[in-house]
């Protein structure tokens, strides 16, 4: 079986391996999360939230592979199961059954702001030990950094 090492030592693998999972952790979440929102959403802006939400479905799936394919580049199995996913994430789950518009900006606004401190804090963590994949990082928040502001602006 092949093994991919990468070019990162140890010690920087293990700290940006870290900080890749758990934001693909956090992005596969959000998009669950973004979903069921995009699903059950109701109320006078009822449209413009479900295409919002349709944005950052996919802004979450495009940064989930990219930083996924960046910790098998630099030699870290990623992990996006569902069993991983629901055991780490971070991200507060909408509630089940029909949700009104205000609800899901006021909660989609909250996750996206959780998100954004975390993704932050990665994007610290990597600034020595991988300069490429905190570009990957940096990437990801600035298109999160904008959602937020878009469902923030709803509010």
């Amino acid at each position: 079986m092949t093994k991919i090492h990468g070019p990162l030592d140890d010690g920087a693998r293990k700290t940006t391996g870290e900080a890749l999972q758990t934001a693909v952790v956090d992005l596969i979440d959000l998009s669950l999360t973004a979903k069921q929102c995009h699903w059950n959403v109701t109320g006078r802006s009822f449209r413009s939230v479900h295409l919002q939400l349709d944005e950052l479905v996919d802004v979450a799936r495009k940064h989930t592979d990219v930083l996924a394919e960046r910790a098998v580049a630099i030699g870290v199995n990623p992990d996006g199961r569902s069993s991983k996913v629901a055991g780490d994430s971070k991200v507060p789950q909408a509630d089940p059954g029909y949700l009104q518009d205000d609800k899901v900006i006021a909660l989609i606004t909250d996750v996206l702001n959780g998100l954004v401190a975390r993704f932050r804090e990665r994007v610290d963590a990597t600034a020595e030990a991988d300069p490429v994949s905190q570009d990957q990082l940096i990437a990801a928040s600035e298109e999160l950094e904008q959602q937020h502001w878009m469902f923030e602006a709803m509010r």
